[in-house]
């Protein structure tokens, strides 16, 4: 069963940096590795993606294109996975501004800078060395990857698809060719933004509807 453009797929899968640092992983001994020393609980669960829809790398997407369910090791350079280090990515900020909003910097820790994240590299005199180059620019990295069903439910790419835009679990139902998503008040207009996105991924027009509170429908079904 060869997989093609636009299959959701369900995978489990660990990144790790050549060499054997993990980075990203769905396998919770993994994941463990990666937050070890945190106290929080680590959650594992298999990640579910469309292919060739910029939901995951997009050499994975090409290497995954045409395979077929099974495992896989993927050996990706820098470029082709997190891009090469930019040296102009590394600027120099004022530490006025940090002070400016109460933030002490940190060599070492990670700031938002208007959406884009930047790792505080030293802190001398006046001046703040920031790097924003994702962290694994410049890295050649290796993929496990087990593809493990390809998923033809509607609503459970719907779920998946919400997962993946809004980290949310909204309240649907499909009728026709028409997707109607129920959220929280002061959501509507955001997520009217990704109209075109559900079109192109799930071919569905999407509606909008806005509801006191949210919660998981026991069955949805399309018509």
């Amino acid at each position: 069963m060869a997989l093609n453009k636009k299959d959701f797929i369900e995978i489990d899968f660990t990144g790790k940096v050549s060499g054997g640092e993990v980075f990203d992983s769905t396998i919770k001994k993994d994941l463990e590795k990666l937050h070890e020393g945190h106290d929080h609980p680590v959650e594992a669960k298999p990640f579910v993606f469309s292919l060739g829809e910029g939901m995951f790398l997009k050499s994975i997407d090409d290497f995954l294109i045409g395979k077929d369910i099974g495992k896989y090791k993927i050996e990706l350079k820098s470029e082709q996975a997190f891009g090469k280090r930019n040296p102009s990515l590394v600027q120099m900020v004022p530490l006025k501004t940090f002070r400016d909003h109460q933030i002490n910097p940190v060599p070492g820790s990670l700031l938002n800078f208007d959406g884009r994240v930047g790792k505080t590299l030293t802190v001398s005199g006046g001046r703040v060395m920031i790097d924003f180059n994702n962290p694994l620019a410049g890295k050649d990295v290796v993929y496990e990857i087990e593809v493990k069903r390809k998923i033809t439910d509607i609503n459970e790419k719907i779920r998946a698809f919400n997962d993946f835009l809004f980290k949310k679990d909204f309240d649907f139902e499909v009728k026709d060719k028409k997707l109607i998503l129920k959220v929280e008040k002061g959501m509507k207009s955001f997520i009217e933004m990704f109209k075109e996105k559900f079109k192109e991924v799930l071919d569905l027009d999407l509606e909008v509807s806005e509801t006191e509170k949210t919660g998981n429908i026991p069955d949805n079904k399309t018509d």
